[in-house]
């Protein structure tokens, strides 16, 4: 009996060690699944998520998208008679600032794209053809201005058919860089294809 005894205490030392090393074990497992799902709650949070359902149009126009002035030149429902709907929306942070844009691309009959092209025309600051807002903004005297982001490509240039017409455009920079924050807005218009392409920025 008395040379059992240290066997059964070795015994029980290495069952406590065991379990020791198993709820390490399961702890280490329990943080870093923990620290999974907040990372990925976290990366899903600041991904920018673009909506193209043109069925809520209405919504952002009215509603998601805060400062109306940068969107009344914006149709108020989407015209019966358009085709070719494409619709890109998106509210985010890109690099601790806003990356915000609405985009309507549309056709519709010719004879009123020429009256909405000469209606817009008349009254645009800047005006640019093809490009997108890197290509703008670096003109000189250029306004950042918007991404082809309604394109039935990758493509994020608008191609030399369109005239983009920008409405307004306002420098919001507290420093010397200059279009750090900004936003601007107006119209792309292809007549050859009978295209409008209405777009707001914020950034």
């Amino acid at each position: 009996m008395k040379r059992s005894l240290p066997t059964r205490r070795y015994a029980s030392a290495q069952l406590v060690q065991i379990a020791i090393i198993a709820f390490i074990s399961l702890g280490s497992i329990g943080i870093v699944g923990v620290g999974f799902v907040f990372r990925q709650a976290f990366n899903s949070n600041n991904q920018v998520r673009t909506i193209q359902d043109p069925s809520r149009y209405q919504e952002i126009r009215h509603k998601l998208w805060l400062n109306q002035n940068q969107v009344r030149h914006f149709p108020n429902h989407i015209p019966p008679n358009s085709s070719e709907v494409r619709l890109a929306y998106s509210r985010g942070l890109l690099q601790g600032q806003k990356n915000n844009f609405f985009q309507l691309r549309l056709k519709l009959p010719e004879q009123q794209v020429k009256e909405l092209h000469n209606q817009y025309k008349a009254i645009a600051k800047h005006r640019y053809i093809g490009g997108n807002t890197n290509d703008h903004a670096n003109l000189p005297n250029g306004v950042p201005t918007t991404f082809f982001y309604t394109s039935n490509s990758q493509e994020d240039s608008f191609p030399n058919s369109y005239e983009i017409l920008v409405l307004g455009a306002n420098d919001r920079s507290a420093s010397n860089f200059k279009w750090n924050h900004g936003d601007s807005y107006g119209v792309a218009i292809d007549l050859s294809a009978s295209q409008i392409v209405y777009w707001a920025e914020e950034w």
